[in-house]
């Protein structure tokens, strides 16, 4: 299970997230993920979804649905698509996402696009990998930018959100 620490500019507490992978097979798996509110002590989000993986294409493709504490519950489709851009398939690549969801009563829609360069750097130190990440949001039209250190993330956008994350 990974599990994770998380904070931004929009919360009002620390949030524990979990996310679990169950193999159906080799290139597919159901996925869970679960959010725990530490102020209210109760989950704000739950999520499962059974992902699947087209390693020739560099591409994935995931269905399922999602409970906000807030909201209702959304079913959701994703895909994402990564361009190796350097000969080294760790190192730069181009990849082009996109989120569809639509609420319990199919009326409400909302879609995410992005496409975003991501530069992994493996061993800046002895056990240090660096990843920076610069993405445009297409919907929003929203840039943004993320940079990974081993277990510390942060992103931050354009429109001054920002969220930091520690990975347990």
């Amino acid at each position: 299970m990974e599990t994770s620490l998380r904070y931004g500019v929009d919360s009002k507490s620390l949030v524990i997230h979990a996310k679990e992978k169950f193999p159906v097979n080799s290139l597919t798996h159901l996925q869970g993920h679960a959010e725990l509110d530490t102020r209210i002590g109760a989950p704000t989000y739950l999520s499962g979804m059974i992902r699947r993986y087209f390693p020739d294409q560099y591409a994935s493709l995931a269905v399922g649905v999602q409970y906000y504490r807030r909201q209702k519950f959304w079913y959701n489709i994703r895909g994402k698509k990564a361009f190796p851009v350097t000969a080294d398939e760790q190192s730069l690549h181009f990849h082009i996402k996109g989120k569809y969801d639509v609420d319990e009563t199919l009326v409400e829609k909302k879609s995410r696009v992005a496409a975003e360069f991501t530069w992994n750097i493996m061993n800046v130190k002895k056990d240090q990998d660096v990843r920076l990440k610069v993405g445009y949001e297409v919907v929003e039209k929203v840039p943004y930018f993320q940079i990974r250190e081993n277990n510390w993330t942060l992103n931050v956008n354009n429109s001054g959100k920002w969220k930091v994350r520690y990975d347990l």
